[in-house]
């Protein structure tokens, strides 16, 4: 049953409407907003206490006068209308067209706030998806059901990563499957038809909204891509159901029509400060910096969304950035975050001053279930014992730059001197790529860079895979492989000599 409250509006600010409540209405009902133009506003219901109600008006108020409004009830949380047709469509940040084509026929209408996912009934998440970046496809793995961030920082290059990504990101067909695939249900032949991108932006400027959209048509990538576009024109309150509206719609094509599905979120920190000003403007007492103290489990409805089901087909994989501000990775949105998320991945300032692209920090960066979507099964049998052996050699490198700072290169010992010389080339030749690359290419890179390090050093490796890999012929091998892998440009190395700052 559908009620209407008039002349009960007592104050608005911003995208809130105070009204006093007259009615039995549920928290988080959809709502229709009208004033005296006669145009309805959708909306929803935020808070509700013994004598007032807060409704979250999504579009313009401009326009409402108190004593001309009328709120209508719809009884029920808003919903979105889905079907397979979504993919290749291009919606605002709640779910309406924008592309000039016709509306969606829904098959099914499902709450944006979702269903929250029986913890028996989880699945362990498992299986790779490359994406096509070396630091992340080789060192820090991606696996289908993970929640996986990116922590930024204002002016780098994200947003072309994140493009790229949803360019290039795909299901990698196990070694030695013929047609059916491993894992939580295989890429198998048809990997490019079980793969689906959800992209929302949330928070963007024109010109990147219109940078994403491009991008995905030119490269069409846009057929197999929802794409959401909230806007920073658009009010605070929209910003927040734009990450609920696409994760409906990640949810839908992964657990009802079968597909492993890739939601990419950008930016996080938008939605943050958005959840920050809907707060204060209700009066909500604040915590840090100003945030609710609520942050942290109003983050988690968002990732904990993301995940594998025993028995079923599809998986939800999230890939969320978010800029941290001032670059503090222990401000309250990446630490909570963290806390919620299985790793991070580190955008680092330096490297992008020394145009490495994509400017990926290793050390600080980290993938928890890599173990669980790589080696033999999924990947390749040495890759993991290959992708720690990278990691120890680059930290060690990192440690010689400091000593070097302090000695000078003339006072380091011959091994240290090998480190600075492989902590450039792992920069600038597999941290540093011109265009996507697989993960065998990045392999041999890897192999290569190894090559030139004393056998003893490499102590993360067994006696088999040296000789497999870095005697004799193979290495030969590696060296003209890795060159064309490489495809890295000297200048992005020239600076590496400098001092770099401590491991976090």
């Amino acid at each position: 049953m559908r009620l209407t409250a008039e002349g009960a509006a007592t104050r608005l600010e911003g995208p809130l409407l105070f009204l006093r409540r007259t009615l039995d209405v549920g928290l988080h009902d959809a709502v229709e907003v009208t004033g005296g133009d006669g145009r309805p506003r959708r909306g929803r219901v935020a808070a509700i206490d013994e004598q007032f109600m807060t409704i979250e008006v999504l579009e313009s108020t401009a326009g409402l006068a108190l004593a001309d409004t009328v709120v209508r009830f719809l009884g029920e949380p808003p919903t979105f209308g889905l079907a397979p047709s979504i993919l290749g469509r291009v919606f605002n940040g709640v779910g309406q067209v924008v592309d000039g084509g016709p509306p969606i026929a829904p098959l099914v209408r499902a709450r944006i706030d979702g269903l929250p996912i029986n913890p028996v009934a989880r699945a362990q998440p498992r299986d790779f998806i490359e994406t096509g970046v070396t630091t992340l496809d080789l060192m820090n793995s991606l696996v289908r059901g993970q929640k996986l961030p990116i922590f930024s920082g204002g002016g780098l290059p994200h947003d072309r990563l994140a493009a790229e990504i949803a360019r290039h990101a795909r299901l990698r067909q196990p070694p030695g499957a013929g047609g059916a695939g491993g894992g939580t249900g295989g890429a198998g032949a048809s990997a490019g038809d079980e793969f689906a991108i959800v992209f929302a932006g949330i928070g963007l400027p024109h010109d990147s909204a219109e940078y994403f959209r491009r991008s995905l048509e030119a490269s069409g990538a846009l057929e197999r891509t929802a794409l959401f576009l909230n806007l920073a024109s658009d009010s605070s309150t929209q910003r927040l159901l734009t990450p609920r509206f696409a994760l409906t719609a990640a949810e839908y094509l992964a657990f009802c029509t079968g597909k492993h599905v890739l939601a990419i979120l950008t930016d996080m920190t938008n939605y943050a400060e958005a959840l920050r000003e809907v707060s204060s403007s209700k009066g909500e007492i604040p915590a840090r910096k100003g945030f609710p103290g609520y942050l942290y489990s109003d983050l988690a409805t968002l990732f904990e969304r993301a995940g594998t089901i025993r028995g079923g087909r599809g998986t939800l994989t999230q890939l969320s950035i978010l800029t941290m501000p001032g670059d503090d990775i222990s401000h309250p949105i990446p630490d909570l975050t963290g806390y919620i998320t299985e790793g991070q991945i580190v955008l680092s300032r330096d490297l992008d001053r020394r145009a490495v692209y994509p400017p990926v920090d290793v050390l600080p960066s980290l993938s928890r279930l890599m173990k669980d979507g790589t080696g033999g099964r999924y990947t390749h049998p040495d890759h993991p014992a290959l992708a720690s052996q990278l990691y120890a050699a680059y930290a060690r490198a990192v440690q010689a730059r400091v000593l070097a700072s302090v000695v000078g290169e003339e006072g380091l010992a011959a091994t240290d001197r090998q480190y600075l010389a492989f902590g450039r080339a792992f920069e600038g030749q597999l941290v540093h790529q011109e265009g996507p690359r697989t993960l065998d290419a990045s392999m041999q890179l890897g192999w290569q860079l190894l090559a030139d390090l004393p056998r003893s050093e490499l102590t993360r490796l067994s006696d088999a895979q040296i000789a497999a890999h870095l005697g004799g012929a193979a290495a030969a091998a590696l060296t003209a492989a890795g060159a064309a892998a490489a495809g890295a440009p000297a200048a992005a190395v020239a600076a590496a000599d400098a001092p770099a700052g401590p491991a976090r």
